[in-house]
């Protein structure tokens, strides 16, 4: 009996051990291939002030967590008239370590990958990892067993559970993630359960999914509240408009008048990207972002389009490619209007921010 305990034991152990290999994996391979040449930096930023200085490598380095963003939006947009087991898990995670490959590249010549953030987004990237490797495993057997019973017809806990996902990946286009109700999706799923074989599935299934996350989100909270919130506001050098005109535009206050250019203070996130693009309609030229002149997006296009981008992909649900395009703070104002146009072939998606 003994024996069998400490051979059982042994196999436990060493799939455990596996397991963490494999998760790290990537991590290694980030460091070891995907280094990049510094470059110096001669640009010379007007808002030196170190309180509203940001990283210009940052605005690379924002987006390994924007893909998990999108990569939800994904799965909300696929399970919307599919099931989860069509979702592509793996397509999903070797996304997000092949960006942050050619994304480290990058970054040496915009300042570099810090340790800090290195921490971060390896962080982000392995629990992600872990995330969708077990989420599939079950979808992938279990869950299409359970799709196998229902039949063709969607069971009201499907239609539900993909309102939930559509809901999560709008929250978190502005919201982090740990502030997500999860108790609430679990409460919600067991008020609309019929009884039924799927429903029932769905249930227990993603109760547990949710369960776990709502546990994990309260220690992240926790540590985020311990560490300090990142800070929600940036300020940037604008030409091309009043300062009247800015302030009219809401959230946006004058900090600063030359005859040469104005500092403004802004939202960061998903706002900025609006707030930058009703500036530009409006005739506004960027000349530094926090202290930088140099910037990412990302942008839409149809597949098979080439368009320059750091990194492309296909988006899971969509049918089109999403495009990680580097420019110039000072060329930022002439690329969202002319992404207004249509026949242009790119729709603006985010503007990272550091």
């Amino acid at each position: 009996m003994i024996r069998f305990v400490l051979r059982w034991l042994r196999r436990v152990i060493f799939g455990l051990v596996l397991l963490v290999l494999l998760l790290l994996a990537p991590v290694g391979y980030n460091e070891l291939a995907c280094s990049g040449e510094p470059v110096a930096d001669s640009y010379q930023p007007i808002v030196s002030d170190p309180d509203w200085h940001r990283a210009e490598a940052r605005s690379f380095l924002t987006y390994p967590e924007w893909h998990i963003v999108h990569a939800y939006d994904d799965y909300a947009r696929v399970i919307r008239d599919g099931d989860p087991h069509q979702f592509g898990y793996v397509q999903a995670v070797r996304g997000f370590w092949g960006s942050l490959c050619a994304l480290t590249e990058v970054s040496a010549r915009h300042g570099g990958f810090d340790w800090v953030t290195k921490q971060t987004i390896y962080t982000i990237g392995v629990s992600f990892t872990l995330e969708l490797g077990l989420k599939a495993a079950y979808e992938e057997t279990l869950g299409r067993i359970a799709t196998l019973i229902r039949g063709q017809k969607r069971a009201p806990l499907d239609d539900l559970s993909a309102k939930q996902a559509a809901d999560y990946a709008a929250f978190l286009q502005q919201v982090p993630w740990y502030r997500w109700d999860f108790a609430g999706d679990v409460a919600a799923l067991k008020s609309a359960n019929t009884g039924s074989w799927r429903d029932t599935e769905r249930r227990v299934a993603l109760g547990l999914e949710f369960r776990a996350k709502a546990g994990y989100a309260k220690v992240i909270a926790a540590a985020v509240a311990s560490a300090g919130f990142d800070a929600l506001r940036l300020r940037m050098v604008v030409t091309g408009m009043d300062a009247a005109a800015l302030e009219a535009l809401g959230e946006v206050a004058v900090i600063e008048q030359t005859a040469a250019h104005i500092v403004i203070e802004t939202p960061r996130y998903r706002e900025l990207t609006h707030l930058l693009t009703e500036m530009a309609d409006q005739g506004a030229e960027f000349i530094e972002i926090a202290g930088n002149d140099d910037i990412m997006l990302t942008a839409i296009a149809p597949r098979g389009a080439e368009h320059g981008a750091l990194f492309a992909f296909d988006r899971q649900g969509y049918g089109d490619t999403r495009h990680l395009i580097s420019m110039k703070v000072s060329a930022l104002n002439d690329w969202l209007r002319a992404a207004r146009d249509p026949s242009g072939g790119l729709t603006l998606e985010h503007i990272h921010d550091y």
